[in-house]
């Protein structure tokens, strides 16, 4: 049987945003500041050469310059004032969300609720601030080695850091106001907007290379028939789940007995998401980046990391695969699926598995079938990132394409419509509650006027 709530979540159409008031001035709200962030990627770092900056974007388009420059939404290319984009923040709250699950007295602000969450996110801004400093000045230092700078000196060093700074910063704020006031996460749509708005001129550029020659038609085809099958893939994988079954006994509630219920526990085949393969691309990049940017000041040392690392490297491909593999083990068991809570959960709520004892039982269990289910998953998180970067490499195609980026739209995509359709579920029940409520006062007057007529 079909519940009241799934049936009116498969008859919900998206004819019914145009009377859900709330959600509409959400999704204006969210578009609006989206804006704000597109406008900010074309307001340049003062002190920066211009030309010579397009120059060596250019010439770095096809390596470490597409990847950053498809993260942070052009914004580096053009070296904007949101040149370090949001993944700052990102690797700070990575990195305190790994913190919590090791550290008992970040994890007991955890247990605390609203007020330990407070706390938590200020220690992610602090992480924030410290990271885009380090990275600032990495950068500064590098562009002015690399002679991108018109006037280089301690005075550029400063108003760079302090710009690239306070856009990071405004980035994050903006992240925040979109997921409290707007609809989707503020953070996830900021990186969406970053990727989807390199898509054109990447696309456009492609088509370009088609047409002179560069690159054969049926590698053209085969790339967007592999960008299609790939998306399809990534979707069918995010969607899919193991269902473990669960079982809740018979109860007795004064002198009525209820029958137990049966339910299941959903287990993504992916429970990380795209935390792993963003957290193994930021290792990647924190080192090639100095070393592409410093030109031919690069140190031996730092000549030999972006050698051996490259992208497309097998060095490269090594060590990501094996980074994307840890942190999906990693960030399962300790951050997005503790199997011993989740047992704690079960057995203080009088539900178990069917042949399983309650306690500790259940979490080996748990244990045994997400193991197995994250060889799985980490497998095909390994193969998305993986496989655009070798095809890349094979067929020389002239800009960016990465498994990551195409991670990252499929998921904020689908997670996004998720929150939509809720809103537009919530404003159905809204409605059909004051349908009720009015059909109730109308039942009462007629019965107030009968009664007075019999009187």
């Amino acid at each position: 049987m079909v519940s009241a709530a799934e049936q009116m979540a498969a008859n919900t159409s998206w004819a019914a945003l145009g009377k859900a008031s709330d959600l509409r001035n959400r999704i204006l709200f969210t578009i609006g500041l989206l804006i704000v962030y597109r406008l900010g990627t074309f307001i340049p770092v003062p002190g920066i050469d211009a030309n010579a900056l397009r120059d060596f974007m250019e010439s770095a388009a096809s390596g470490i310059g597409g990847i950053l420059t498809m993260f942070t939404g052009g914004a580096l290319g053009r070296m904007g004032i949101f040149a370090l984009g949001i993944m700052p923040y990102i690797s700070a709250s990575i990195i305190v969300q790994l913190m919590t699950s090791m550290v008992p007295a970040l994890e007991q602000l955890k247990k605390e609720g609203e007020q330990g969450r407070k706390k938590i996110n200020q220690y992610t801004r602090y992480g924030t601030v410290l990271l885009a400093t380090l990275q600032s000045y990495g950068l500064a230092v590098s562009l002015q080695s690399g002679d991108l700078v018109t006037n280089p000196g301690l005075y550029f060093i400063v108003s760079c850091m302090v710009t690239l700074i306070g856009g990071t910063m405004f980035l994050m704020w903006l992240g925040e106001q979109i997921t409290a006031r707007g609809i989707g996460n503020g953070i996830s749509l900021i990186i969406f907007v970053g990727i989807i708005a390199e898509v054109p001129a990447a696309l456009a550029q492609f088509l370009a290379s088609g047409r002179s020659g560069a690159i054969s038609p049926a590698v053209i085809v085969g790339v967007i028939v592999m960008v299609i099958a790939t998306i399809a893939f990534v979707v069918f994988m995010e969607r899919a789940l193991r269902k473990i079954h669960i079982q809740y006994p018979r109860r007795q509630v004064g002198m009525k007995v209820y029958d137990g219920g049966s339910s299941h526990l959903p287990v993504k085949v992916n429970p990380a998401g795209v935390i792993p393969a963003i957290f193994a691309s930021s290792l990647l990049l924190l080192p090639t980046t100095i070393s592409t940017f410093s030109g031919n000041q690069t140190s031996p040392i730092m000549s030999t990391i972006l050698a051996y690392f490259g992208p497309g490297q097998p060095l490269y491909l090594l060590f990501f695969t094996a980074m994307i593999v840890f942190f999906a083990f990693f960030y399962t068991f300790n951050v997005s699926f503790k199997t011993d809570e989740v047992a704690d959960n079960l057995k203080n709520h009088n539900g178990f598995i069917p042949g399983i004892r309650p306690g500790k039982k259940t979490a080996e269990y748990l244990d045994y079938v997400v193991t197995r289910i994250l060889i799985l998953g980490s497998a095909y998180l390994a193969a998305v990132c993986l496989l655009p970067e070798v095809i890349r490499g094979q067929l020389a195609i002239p800009f960016y394409f990465g498994g990551t980026s195409v991670l990252i739209v499929v998921s904020v995509t689908m997670d996004t419509i998720q929150q939509v359709q809720s809103h537009l579920l919530a404003h159905q029940y809204e409605g059909l509650i004051e349908k009720s409520q009015l059909r109730g006062k109308g039942s009462k007057k007629r019965s107030g006027r009968k009664g007075a007529a019999r009187r």
